[in-house]
């Protein structure tokens, strides 16, 4: 287990800052938000890290039948909070075997979403309808929100980034022919707003994903 900070966009090592620097830095690519080391699934955990965050903790709620909690993350420093989440569950596909899902908010520039997405990091200054191959919406806060599937993902995985509440979300699936979708049925609630119902999350064991 991921036991020091790490670069959100590469997983590499991080400095932390110094008397010649004020932010962590990465060898590869310059000032970050730094990582946070990885912890067991657990409604504490899962609280920590929404009572510091500065964008949404995304997770479908209520997790559809048979799905768990397994792990979440974010990427800020402790003075700044966190600045990107990533947040894992896991489950049964609906045609058969089991499926994963990885939902990330961010902040433009981190590169956290790009990293799982195994894409680049989207330009927002670029034409979405250029850069997409298909659309789909999902309901965000309350919130229908459109999602678009990127190019150049990996086959292994299905990718679709948007936003909402000012942030960049993405929603990264395995195994690509897992069957699981995502669509206008798909309804994700920020955890930051969940209180004392965090305590009902069913927890499952730890995302290898979260330590990639």
């Amino acid at each position: 287990m991921r036991g020091e900070p790490s670069c959100p966009k590469c997983g590499g090592r991080v400095r932390a800052p110094g008397l010649f620097a004020d932010s962590w830095r990465c060898a590869s690519h310059g000032a970050v938000h730094p990582l946070q080391p990885v912890v067991p699934p657990s409604a504490p955990s899962l609280g920590a890290v929404a009572n510091r965050s500065r964008v949404p903790v995304w997770m479908p709620w209520p997790l559809p039948v048979g799905w768990l909690f397994t792990g979440v993350t974010s990427a800020g420093s402790d003075g700044a909070g966190a600045r990107a989440t990533v947040l894992a569950c896991r489950g049964p596909g609906p045609l058969g075997g089991s499926g994963e899902l990885l939902l990330v908010a961010e902040e433009s520039g981190v590169g956290l979403g790009a990293r799982f997405a195994g894409v680049p990091e989207p330009d927002p200054d670029a034409d979405r309808t250029d850069e997409s191959v298909s659309e789909v919406r999902v309901v965000a806060a309350g919130r229908p929100t459109s999602l678009r599937q990127p190019r150049g993902a990996p086959d292994d995985r299905t990718v679709f980034v948007g936003e909402s509440l000012g942030v960049r979300l993405w929603a990264v699936i395995w195994p690509e022919r897992s069957g699981l979708t995502v669509d206008e049925e798909l309804v994700l609630a920020d955890l930051r707003e969940a209180g004392s119902d965090l305590d009902l999350v069913p927890c499952g064991a730890l995302s290898p994903r979260l330590l990639e």
